[in-house]
């Protein structure tokens, strides 16, 4: 079985996105019986649903460090999908994991993506 879920795009972060080619109809997360799979435009991530270790609702996401491509933090290495301000979830990995850039170098403890049902998503990695 896969669950779908949708990105909420706030209206502001539609055009900084589409500027990298994040649309609806590129940005999605797939949970299926056994790995968790986010796209956003053109960068991916894939892990197993065993190397979820939990996720949590978080809020308040300023539009300059999150609108346009996939953002990395340089404070814990974490990657965000985001497109708005308002919520998503983060979610941590018992194993960093790729997702940003191409040669696999980086891994990332945690990703957070702005669905538009982060606790439906949140209830999907836990089964």
């Amino acid at each position: 079985m896969t669950q779908e879920f949708e990105l909420a795009f706030e209206p502001r972060y539609r055009l900084p996105a589409l500027a990298f080619g994040v649309t609806p109809a590129t940005a999605r997360v797939l949970v299926t019986d056994d790995e968790l799979r986010v796209r956003f435009g053109p960068w991916r991530l894939r892990t197993p649903l065993a190397n979820v270790a939990s996720s949590q609702v978080t809020s308040g996401y300023a539009f300059h460090r999150t609108a346009g491509p996939a953002h990395l933090s340089l404070a814990d290495r974490g990657v965000t999908f985001a497109t708005n301000s308002r919520q998503g979830l983060c979610i941590s990995f018992v194993e960093p994991v790729h997702a940003i850039e191409p040669t696999g170098v980086l891994r990332h403890p945690a990703a957070t993506v702005t669905v538009a049902d982060p606790e439906a998503l949140a209830a999907a990695l836990r089964r």
